[in-house]
């Protein structure tokens, strides 16, 4: 399986490989823990966001990498809690959404940045704006709201113009988050590189090294919490691109297929 290492990185810090970092896991389970996004990581991007596909066998393989490492594996992303348990039925991992915003922990207790009125008007002008721009899915997540324009490219100086006015709107709490073809506006006191802290100062995720693995801007304060806090970073990437990672893996198949093979018994290999 190839990769390419980051571009950061010169020859006295090379790194090895996303595959050969996973693999680690297979030897020293119970030394490491496992962060992993959701979209453009596990599962690939899709024109909409109701409109990703879950692989065959991704949700199985998942749970049983999750056994392996004695419950150590977190999903962190931007979406909401509920959409991404139904992704992966009938399984419940410890999960952080919204960037961290909302978190659910091992013991299944769930804590949330509760959003006031002037966030919902917010959302609503945005969403009447929004009407003027054919293409652009405005996607209410509760505590964020993010304005998508993979289906509309020419309307992105629109969206990013019109984004921090609704900031303003929102006000001080709030930030802009920037991704893949879409912008964010999420509570400020969240990240995901926060949330990894979080879910490291319980059990079983308490006393290990984390592993974060990601795609997109987003992923970069979960990266630079991991390596801060002596762990690893993947980022998943076909071609080198500027990010915080170690190291990464060429597309979503790629992570699949070594997740599939962490979670076999025994010793294992990626075909």
């Amino acid at each position: 399986m190839s990769y390419q290492e980051n571009p950061r990185q010169d020859a006295q810090h090379a790194v090895s490989s996303g595959e050969e970092a996973l693999l680690r896991l297979a030897s020293q389970p119970d030394l490491w823990a496992l962060f992993l996004d959701i979209d453009g990581t596990l599962i690939d991007l899709a024109d909409t966001p109701d409109g990703i596909v879950v692989p065959a066998g991704l949700p199985d393989n998942l749970h049983r990498l999750s056994m392996r490492l004695g419950g150590a594996l977190a999903l962190v992303t931007g979406r909401a809690l509920p959409y991404a348990d139904d992704l992966f039925m009938p399984y419940r991992f410890s999960i952080a959404g919204l960037h961290g915003a909302e978190r659910r922990d091992p013991s299944g207790a769930v804590s949330r940045i509760e959003p006031d009125a002037a966030f919902a008007d917010m959302k609503a002008a945005l969403v009447r704006e929004a009407e003027q721009w054919p293409g652009v899915l405005v996607e209410d997540k509760g505590a964020a709201v993010a304005a998508h324009y993979r289906q509309a490219p020419g309307r992105r100086e629109a969206v990013e113009a019109a984004m921090p006015r609704y900031l303003a709107m929102a006000g001080p709490d709030f930030t802009l988050q920037h991704g893949k073809m879409v912008v964010e506006i999420r509570p400020a006191r969240a990240s995901k590189g926060h949330a990894l802290e979080a879910f490291l100062d319980q059990p079983p995720f308490r006393g290990r090294k984390p592993v974060a693995i990601g795609d997109d801007v987003t992923d970069e304060a979960m990266f630079r919490m991991a390596n801060r806090l002596g762990g690893h970073s993947i980022r998943i990437a076909e071609t080198p691109a500027e990010t915080e990672a170690k190291s990464t893996l060429p597309s979503t198949a790629a992570l699949r297929a070594v997740i599939a093979a962490l979670g076999r018994a025994g010793n294992p290999t990626v075909a």
